[in-house]
């Protein structure tokens, strides 16, 4: 009996972590600002947004050229240091980290898809795509099986050793969009990821994105200005004048 009872707390136990990790946020902002000097004047672009990405979720963020959403996702992803405010990331505290630490969360924890593929033009797309695990210093054959496994997922398994010059303006943001989750991350962080795309291939990359993200349950933080593209998000919201809010309908 007491084996049993002892069985049944155990499960409550792991229930209860689960839950709780369920529910803490992936990614996370309180009062995030951020301020450039401009001669003798303080340029404002973030006013402290207060912002959280749930496991799983697809969050769209729209809003003016200029409005600072690009700045917002590098604050995000710890790629620039806020001028108030802290960022979370599966609830660790990035400021709270060093140099070398917040460059390992980075790793482990988020993946980057921008604009721009910023492929290595001079490697291919499996060399290309195994880099963040060889940096974290993977063995080279297992990085390779890895980046091959996911590139087959993105529909890329017939051009892994294509440079990026042999692949079509898709193909090169499907590699990217392969080297974001190749290490797995909670979220990726992606910046206007079909901006550079015509309209019949932005719409093949992004339906790709919602496929992965309702499949691994990874969440997605994504900078648009296409209004389709957001409506198929969660939740949107829109950066104005240094704050972040809900889009409304």
């Amino acid at each position: 009996m007491s084996e049993a009872m002892g069985n049944v707390a155990a499960n409550r136990t792991e229930s209860a972590e689960s839950a709780e990790s369920a529910a803490t946020p992936v990614l996370e902002s309180r009062g995030l600002c951020k301020a450039y000097a401009q001669g003798s004047a303080q340029i404002h672009v973030l006013r402290g947004v207060d912002f959280s990405v749930a496991k799983g979720e697809l969050v769209a963020i729209v809003g003016a050229s200029g409005s600072g959403k690009s700045t917002l996702l590098h604050l995000l992803g710890g790629l620039d240091a806020p001028s108030g405010g802290e960022v979370t990331v599966l609830g660790r505290r990035m400021d709270s980290l060093s140099e070398a630490e917040q460059g390992d969360l980075r790793n482990r924890s988020l993946g980057f898809v921008y604009q721009f593929h910023h492929l290595l033009v001079e490697f291919t797309a499996l060399e290309n795509v195994a880099m963040p695990l060889l940096i974290r210093r993977m063995p080279r054959d297992a990085a390779y099986a890895a980046s091959a496994a996911i590139l087959h997922e993105v529909g890329l398994g017939e051009r892994l050793e294509h440079t990026p010059g042999e692949l079509s303006g898709g193909e090169r943001q499907r590699a990217a969009l392969a080297r974001a989750l190749v290490t797995e991350p909670a979220c990726v962080l992606a910046d206007e990821p079909t901006g550079n795309l015509d309209r019949e291939t932005a719409a093949q990359v992004y339906e790709l994105m919602l496929d992965l993200n309702r499949r691994r349950g990874t969440s997605f933080i994504i900078v648009t200005h296409e209004p389709g593209l957001a409506a198929s998000a969660n939740r949107v919201l829109r950066l104005a004048d240094g704050y972040l809010r809900p889009e409304l309908p």
